[in-house]
């Protein structure tokens, strides 16, 4: 299993976790292709993300000598956590200041290779079993 995480992400949390649990147990092709036709500002950081996760899931298995099909890498744990806040302040009417919140998060995606099941569809006809349709014959 590999991972990759991205640290004080200048996003909000809530946001991030919108696009992370649409993603969230997919292949990584797929998400890789949810996320670079998404039109929310979230999706950059979170695609970078997994990019890296399954990068990185090559990169071990080569290193351990082994191969890993990156198209049956899935996204088994996918995660935003909170991080600090940026506290900035306006000037406001009358000598006052008004806070500025500016909200952090931390990215974290982990990948794993999971083979792809077979429809079933494909698996009866390869099996050669009968069909439940008579062939038509020609009666003249």
């Amino acid at each position: 299993m590999a991972h990759a995480i991205a640290r004080y992400v200048r996003l909000s949390p809530r946001k991030a976790r919108l696009l992370i649990e649409a993603i969230r147990g997919q292949y990584v092709p797929e998400a890789v292709a949810f996320l670079r036709f998404s039109p929310q500002r979230a999706a950059r950081p979170i695609l970078k993300v997994v990019q890296s996760a399954a990068a990185n899931a090559v990169f071990l298995a080569e290193r351990d000598g082994e191969t890993v099909d990156e198209n049956a890498l899935k996204i088994v744990r996918a995660v935003v956590d909170e991080g600090p806040r940026l506290k900035r302040y306006r000037p406001r009417a009358m000598g006052r200041a008004y806070p500025i919140i500016r909200p952090t998060c931390h990215i974290t995606v982990e990948v794993q290779e999971v083979p792809r099941p077979q429809p079933a569809g494909r698996r009866a006809r390869q099996t050669g079993g009968s069909s439940a349709t008579p062939t038509p014959t020609n009666e003249s």
